[in-house]
């Protein structure tokens, strides 16, 4: 099983920046892919982006050009650059990593709302 631990978000105003972090423990050695969703009220969890082993991203188009996703192999962590934020980035914003030969876990979740 791998455990993940969320920090970063927060209140925002509009345009500001916030960094989501994300730290894996447990069965790290099976970990491929790592990445974010993010889930706002009465909606689905919707991808955000991911990024493999590699280092290969993928973005949702709603994200392209203002957010970053990276990983630290070293330190089994994902972040989350977000630039020029917009309300309608306001959501939960889940962690979630995919283990080879298995099923994703998922984070708690952490809140980030963005205000004008």
């Amino acid at each position: 099983q791998v455990q993940l631990v969320e920090s970063g978000g927060g209140l925002v105003q509009v345009g500001g920046s916030l960094r989501l972090s994300c730290a894996a423990s447990g069965n790290i050695f099976s970990i491929d892919v790592m990445g974010w969703y993010r889930q706002a009220p009465g909606m689905q969890r919707d991808l955000v982006a991911t990024v493999s082993r590699f280092g290969i991203t993928n973005y949702a188009d709603s994200v392209k050009g203002r957010f970053t996703i990276s990983r630290d192999n070293t330190k089994h962590t994902v972040y989350l650059e977000m630039n020029s934020l917009k309300p309608e980035d306001t959501a939960v914003y889940y962690c979630t990593v995919t283990v080879v030969g298995g099923l994703a876990s998922w984070g708690q979740g952490t809140q980030v709302t963005v205000s004008s």
